[in-house]
């Protein structure tokens, strides 16, 4: 256990008290501390130049910076997305996504080292979970992303491995430092939550009036097939969660995201369309359409377009908002776990 602190993960008045109270030093230099990290992205202490060396040093003895080595990068030659493997400090290996869109570029990141939930069409959750992410973990995901790429990160979506909500206070913290106005400042309407259902979780979210938007891994109309999917389903029903996103949105305002992925012959049919349109009535909501990606670990097929094509029919009909989510870096196994679970895999077929 690193015995160092991770100042990386203090807000900036948590930052200011350390710097004065800890390090003895003048109040200003939090804020070149503080600078330097969330806005200049440095990677060590001496890269640090207008503080004197006697801080650097100091904070060189009694800090440290959480940042990861790049194990693996891959470009998708398809559209431009890249998939980053990250090495934590402790060895251990997440991954996080870059997309680019007309309107900016989007990371989708990591919020575990691996996940307990065993959402059965994920590859995320097939070997379990590790342990939680701190916030400046989460945070370098974005920042060693930002300065690869060479572009500002304008949309982060916390899609990737693991459930924020089970790993609440660090998310949080990690929201509320990647849109304060002293780091990066990216806007909490362009920062996106996504969770299967942690319902305890959505009401102390809604309490936060966080300005995010919250999306709900649905996958299912009713709670017998939502089990097959998803374990979480034993514990919190569709109207419990429904009812918290009610709540949620009574809060902030802001529209609810309902997350569907498509599986032949399992939750596709135009009765599940309407049903679907019947549970989501009366709630500002938007259904984003996800054809499941297929992983060799399970025997999911996906729906085929006409299948897709109709359920979105279907919904529009009933007044419901819909997209359907383009596919991006199909050729580089951009989906959520598979690149991660194939590379632990091969490492550990070489042992």
């Amino acid at each position: 256990m690193n015995e160092k602190t991770d100042i990386q993960s203090m807000d900036f008045k948590e930052l200011t008290a350390y710097v004065t109270d800890v390090l003895g030093e003048k109040p200003f230099r939090a804020r070149q501390i503080y600078e330097w990290i969330h806005v200049k992205l440095v990677s060590g202490f001496d890269e640090m130049t207008n503080l004197s060396k006697s801080l650097r040093e100091k904070l060189e003895k009694n800090c440290y910076l959480a940042m990861p080595e790049i194990a693996r990068r891959l470009v998708s030659k398809i559209d431009g997305t890249r998939k980053y493997l990250f090495r934590l400090s402790d060895g251990n290996i997440i991954e996080s996504v870059l997309m680019k869109y007309k309107h900016g570029n989007s990371v989708c990141v990591s919020s575990q080292v691996g996940c307990r939930m065993g959402c059965r069409f994920c590859a995320s959750t097939l070997d379990g979970l590790e342990r939680n992410m701190t916030p400046s973990e989460m945070l370098n995901e974005v920042y060693m992303i930002q300065k690869d790429l060479g572009e500002r990160i304008s949309n982060v979506v916390i899609m990737g491995s693991g459930e924020p909500l089970d790993n609440y206070d660090n998310v949080l913290r990690f929201i509320k430092m990647l849109s304060d106005e002293n780091g990066l400042n990216i806007s909490q309407r362009n920062i996106t939550l996504s969770t299967c259902g942690i319902v305890p979780r959505i009401y102390d979210l809604a309490k936060e009036e966080l300005q995010i938007t919250l999306a709900i891994s649905l996958h299912a109309v009713n709670d017998q097939r939502r089990r097959e999917l998803m374990p979480v389903a034993n514990t919190w029903s569709i109207d419990e969660i429904l009812k918290a996103c009610r709540e949620y949105y009574g809060h902030n305002n802001r529209r609810l995201t309902f997350e569907y992925s498509l599986v032949k012959g399992v939750n596709d049919s135009s009765e599940d369309a309407a049903a679907l349109a019947r549970l989501l009535h009366g709630l500002n909501a938007h259904v984003n359409l996800i054809p499941v990606n297929p992983i060799k670990e399970r025997d999911f097929r996906q729906s085929d377009n006409s299948a897709v094509m109709n359920f979105k029919n279907k919904l529009e009909k009933y007044g419901e908002n819909v997209t359907i989510r383009r596919e991006m870096g199909r050729d580089i196994q951009a989906a959520c776990g598979q690149l991660r679970k194939n590379y632990i895999d091969a490492l550990e077929s070489e042992e």
